[in-house]
Formats: structure tokens, sequence, C-alpha cells
């Protein structure tokens, strides 16, 4: 699936909303940082939190990228790929968009992993921003 360039702006919000099926069979919503390259969006979790619990057991996922103005947003629905990323590669990479070291929010021995989302829907509200 492609992002139609009307929404192409939005892969530069500074946050998302990543919605995960939960043990219960609710949705759980987790505020996110996250890269966007191309039409695929990539965001590194911590393997303790509940979000990579969820996505292991049932990798159906949505990503919420709200905008301005109020109820303008993007949304990318499909399977989430988990990654072992154990060297930090792309923490770091993550941790530069925000100006932050992703290893001070993990405690001793928690690991992080690549959740990439590669669209199976595009689900776009409000036009174009005007210039």
């Amino acid at each position: 699936m492609t992002i139609p360039a009307s929404h192409r702006d939005l892969l530069n919000a500074q946050v998302a909303m990543l919605a995960t099926i939960g043990s219960s069979g609710r949705p759980q919503l987790s505020a996110t940082w996250f890269l966007a390259e191309g039409d695929t969006v990539r965001i590194s979790l911590n393997t303790s939190r509940q979000k990579v619990k969820n996505l292991q057991a049932d990798p159906k996922c949505s990503l919420l990228i709200p905008g301005t103005p109020p109820y303008r947003y993007l949304e990318l629905r499909g399977d989430a790929e988990i990654t072992p990323d154990d060297d930090y590669e792309f923490a770091d990479k993550v941790g530069a968009k925000y100006g932050a070291d992703l290893r001070e929010h993990d405690q001793p021995g928690e690991s992080r992993v690549v959740v990439t989302i590669r669209p199976t829907r595009v689900v776009t509200w409000g036009g174009a921003l005007e210039s």
C-alpha cells in the first residue's frame, strides 16, 4: 500500500498511537516514537512491554499518526514484523530523531526489538495541508 502524498507530511510527526490486541481480545493503545522509510514505519520497543507481548501473540496492529488541524490523520493497518535489535543499531536511529538515548529507558538485562509495519491498508482523514 502507498501512503498518499496528501498525508506523507505526517510521517515526520513526533508521536503515533500504536494499537495492538491484548490477550483478552481488547485493544491496547500506546503512544510511541517511530521512524518512517518510504511507506514502511518502524518502531523501537523494549521487549518487557505489553505491546511487544501482544504483537508476538497476534501481529495485527494499527498505527495512527495525528496531524493538524485537529482530526486530520493517517492510519496504517497491517501486521507487525518483529526482529531483534540487540546492538541498539535501530534504537540509536530513533534516539537521534528524538534527541534521546533509548538505553536510558531500559533496565539492565532488558532488550529491544524493531517492529516493522508494512501497511496492508492506509486510511486518511482530512485533506492536504495548504501551503
